[in-house]
């Protein structure tokens, strides 16, 4: 008797064991817990793979199937360590407490670049604003808009923006991505208010407890999907050249060509359009020094 073979998309991980939504949308198994062998020690959330049922047991991983991308961070002694797979947008969640990395969201700009996927940057706790936020802060914000990613303003208690969000999700397979205590589980909370994600408690010092310990994927009602990932206190490259670190400045993009030399840094060389843009004020100067921070970060990591 053959086999019957399904496809399916992991909705988490645990060891050897993954949950599995059914893709072939058979309402009577919308789930099957699978195992996987050593040879599948990379599948992650969000990845799709081949399974087939046995008749005592877990189901069993036929193959994995090919990614469109995949979101990685430094892990275990900077071996690169996949967080999950197959993402069309990153969802930068930042609040007013704990206050703002700019360079953080730079970070996860250049990651989403490299994937090809979309960016939203979502300002947590809006009601925090008045008494945190900084003119600094509010210029990058435009500085973002102006470049063409959306910034939307939330507050996951109120509900403020959480429809805007949703909708800007559908049909999307999205990642929250953050530092812990930014809020992230409470607007996932908001999307799928039937989930019960876990909420941290974020202490006095504004500080946040990681509360995600696995990257889960969730089914959205606009067939999209949400996958909430580990907490991340800082995101850091990763292997990456220069010139992918300033393709990750997606502002650059129409000057860099004009430049004399055509492996440019945009740091010392001479006739650099991208820095004469900078001087005649049609780049951020903000951010054209956070990159230079990253440039310089990059070089001497690869020095060491």
């Amino acid at each position: 008797m053959k086999t019957e073979v399904n496809t399916g998309r992991v909705v988490t991980r645990f060891g050897a064991e993954l949950l599995v939504e059914n893709t072939e949308d058979n309402p009577d198994i919308p789930h099957v817990r699978c195992t996987a062998k050593r040879k599948f020690d990379t599948i992650v959330c969000g990845d799709y793979i081949t399974w087939h049922h046995n008749e005592h047991g877990n189901a069993s991983v036929d193959d994995l199937l090919p990614r469109t991308n995949a979101l990685t961070r430094p892990g275990y002694r900077g071996r690169p360590r996949t967080i999950a797979a197959n993402i069309d947008q990153l969802v930068i969640v930042n609040s007013w407490l704990p206050e703002t990395s700019w360079d953080l969201v730079d970070r996860y700009l250049i990651a989403a670049n490299q994937l090809n996927a979309e960016a939203i940057i979502v300002m947590n706790k809006s009601d925090l604003a008045e008494a945190h936020a900084t003119e600094a802060d509010w210029q990058a914000m435009k500085n973002y808009e102006e470049i063409g990613y959306p910034v939307l303003q939330l507050n996951a208690h109120t509900g403020e923006g959480i429809e805007q969000l949703k909708q800007m999700m559908d049909d999307k397979t999205s990642i929250f991505s953050g530092r812990s205590g930014v809020g992230k589980s409470s607007i996932a909370n908001r999307i799928l208010p039937t989930s019960d994600i876990a909420v941290g408690i974020i202490s006095d010092s504004g500080e946040g407890k990681h509360t995600t310990t696995t990257a889960d994927l969730y089914r959205l009602e606009n067939k999209g999907y949400l996958i909430d990932s580990p907490g991340v206190r800082d995101y850091a490259l990763g292997d990456i050249s220069t010139q992918e670190l300033a393709d990750g400045y997606i502002e650059f993009a129409q000057y860099q060509n004009n430049c004399r030399f055509h492996n440019c840094t945009h740091d010392h060389e001479p006739r650099c359009a991208v820095r004469t843009a900078v001087e005649n004020n049609e780049i951020s100067k903000e951010r054209y020094l956070r990159y230079l921070d990253a440039l310089h970060t990059l070089k001497e990591n690869s020095n060491s």
